[in-house]
């Protein structure tokens, strides 16, 4: 079956569910049921009632029965002032709302409805009634039920402010999923379950990595011991690795003027993701959401000889974004974020060596981390859409063919999307699988034509005068730290190698008579800069290795009397049921070799 078919189906399958909703709550009001992914989802809601997860059974078992009995998907088309008296009848008021926004603006505003209702080259609107069911939908289904061939199953709730806006009312949404097969959809359930078992979430609460609490704020992750040492690894790595590549770093404010944001024009097309202005005696200044500008005002603060060029600034940087709250995710969406950005600052016959580096860079660092299943993603401009970018058809044409000339010669594997580039240049994003298998964007890399007259950008040529071409390439290979960190707990499932691991050895005296020599040790240790714990709580040492198993701990040492009286170490290993014995000399080394080399186990 096509996927087209497929989606088909499932769009079907949307309307089926809420087919079965209006038969068992026929108060229920209607938003929108639109596909995803893996399959479909509504927007409900019922006056007096909350929906539950208990209910999910009972309106499967009523999509089923209305499979039984093969109702047809009827097709009627009207105009919209039909189509808006229709539904003010059937007391929709979500369905009217949209009606009149088609009505009086040309559009829902509104993307997922919108790709659902919006009339096909004409002024009518279509409606689809699944028996009683009548639903503002423009198609197509299939015909009847009976053909909805499919393996489905309802799958949890979620809330979700009507249109996006948190000043609207707070529907509830069904998520059903379905699949052609059975094994299909046992095979995606099981892999759900091992999700939740990585989810970095829950992750990060067991192994003590971070913090959410409501009175610091939404968005807004506290680090805690343990997770801050993730965090400094990952940030020592990316610095050695711009070192090697040549960058210069640089620390910049969390805050800025507003005219640094008007000339890098955040201001006022990107206000909207800010936080709100702050009057100051001197003037108005807002939080920074990107580290860009501040870098553009480091690179012109000085006259640059084209000798000098490429300049290559970096920064561990901190930016803030104006999220909602109902949007926020764990780690994965926040509002404050630490980015591994960089800003390339070239002549134009440099890009494509510069682009060539940056990707070397990425490939080099996912390396490290054993990400292995990532692709680039090439999105390019459109002549037709000038309106959209910036007006310099020779440096599109020129940029683009340099960045396929880098992915062809570098032999990554790449898809090219036409009219999607950022206004200022064709970017390329690397896109990864998840663990569930859905694809992520995990960093962009961004080639900037705009930079240079909006801050006035240049360098002193070989004929001893000023040169505006100077172009900019934007990468953050790490993407940002909080989204870098949630992925890879999921993907590690919280077993982090040696090097990024909070505690490498764990030290577990049996009795209060092993505890003086289990801190000794342990200071020896510390002398090699490994990271040791001593557990000396007055536990059973059964207890003491679960929790250390728990905690994901790559070496603990268990130290008894035996022990004690031995030139050798009995090391449990995390993952292996087999003890190692090996000298204190011996275990040092193999330890240290690990962590310099930053070995993945």
């Amino acid at each position: 079956m096509s996927k087209d078919k497929l989606e088909l189906m499932r769009h079907s399958c949307a309307h089926l569910m809420a087919a079965a909703i209006a038969k068992l709550y026929p108060e229920a009001k209607f938003g929108i049921g639109p596909v995803i992914e893996n399959g479909f989802y509504y927007d409900i809601e019922i006056p007096g009632y909350t929906l539950s997860e208990n209910d999910l059974p009972k309106i499967n078992k009523q999509m089923k029965r209305i499979i039984k009995d093969n109702i047809e998907f009827k097709k009627e088309e009207m105009t919209i002032e039909d189509g808006i008296k229709l539904f003010e009848d059937l007391k929709q008021p979500y369905k009217v709302e949209l009606l009149k926004d088609l009505k009086e603006k040309g559009t829902t505003k509104m993307d997922d409805s919108e790709a659902e209702i919006m009339p096909d080259k004409s002024s009518k609107i279509s409606i689809y009634r699944t028996g009683e069911f009548v639903d503002l939908c423009r198609g197509p289904h299939v015909n009847s039920t009976k053909e909805l061939k499919l393996s489905f199953k309802l799958d949890r709730l979620a809330g979700a402010y009507w249109r996006g806006n948190e000043k609207n009312p707070m529907l509830t949404r069904i998520y059903g999923l379905a699949f052609l097969e059975e094994k299909e959809l046992e095979e995606y359930l099981e892999m759900m379950e091992e999700a939740k078992k990585r989810d970095h979430r829950k992750l990060g609460k067991e192994l003590e990595l971070f913090h959410i609490d409501d009175m610091v704020g939404k968005g807004l992750p506290l680090w805690l011991p343990k997770g801050t040492i993730i965090k400094d690894e990952i940030e020592n790595y990316a610095k050695e690795m711009e070192s090697k590549y040549n960058y210069v770093r640089v620390t910049t404010p969390h805050l800025a003027k507003k005219e640094l944001f008007e000339t890098s024009g955040h201001l006022p097309y990107y206000k909207d993701d800010m936080y709100p202005a702050m009057e100051m005696d001197d003037g108005t200044y807002y939080l920074k959401a990107m580290n860009c500008p501040h870098h553009h005002i480091i690179y012109r603060h000085k006259p640059h000889s084209y000798r000098e060029l490429p300049i290559r600034i970096a920064e561990y940087g901190t930016v803030y974004r104006n999220e909602l709250s109902g949007t926020l995710a764990g780690l994965l969406r926040v509002r404050m974020l630490s980015m591994n950005d960089a800003h390339i600052y070239c002549r134009k016959d440099q890009i494509k060596e510069e682009f060539k580096s940056v990707l070397a860079l990425n490939m080099e660092t996912f390396e490290k981390f054993n990400l292995t299943d990532y692709w680039f993603r090439l999105s390019k401009w459109s002549p037709d859409h000038t309106d959209k970018y910036i007006n310099e058809p020779e440096n599109w044409a020129y940029a683009e063919n340099v960045i396929k000339e880098v992915l062809d010669e570098m032999k990554v594997k790449y898809t090219e999307v036409d009219d999607e580039a950022a206004f200022y240049g064709p970017k390329l994003d690397v896109q990864f699988k998840s663990i569930i298998g859905r694809e992520e964007t995990m960093s962009t890399i961004q080639l900037d034509f705009a930079a240079r007259s909006r801050f006035g950008l240049k360098y002193i040529d070989q004929e001893g005068k000023e040169n505006e071409e100077v172009f900019v390439i934007h990468r953050a290979p790490l993407s940002t730290h909080e989204r870098f960190v949630a992925f890879l707990l999921e993907r590690y499932a919280g077993v982090f190698p040696i090097w990024l691991s909070p505690v490498q050895i764990s030290l577990l005296p049996v009795g209060a008579d092993h505890k003086e020599y289990c801190h000794k040790l342990a200071e020896k240790f510390k002398e090699s800069n490994f990271r040791v714990e001593v557990d000396d709580a007055d536990e059973t040492i059964g207890n003491k290795i679960r929790k250390a198993s728990g905690q994901k701990i790559p070496y603990v040492l268990v130290i008894g009397d035996k022990e004690i009286g031995s030139d050798k170490l009995n090391v449990r290993m995390r993952g292996k049921d087999e003890l190692l014995e090996i000298t204190e000399v011996e275990f040092i080394n193999r330890v240290k070799d690990e962590i310099s080399n930053r070995k993945d186990k």
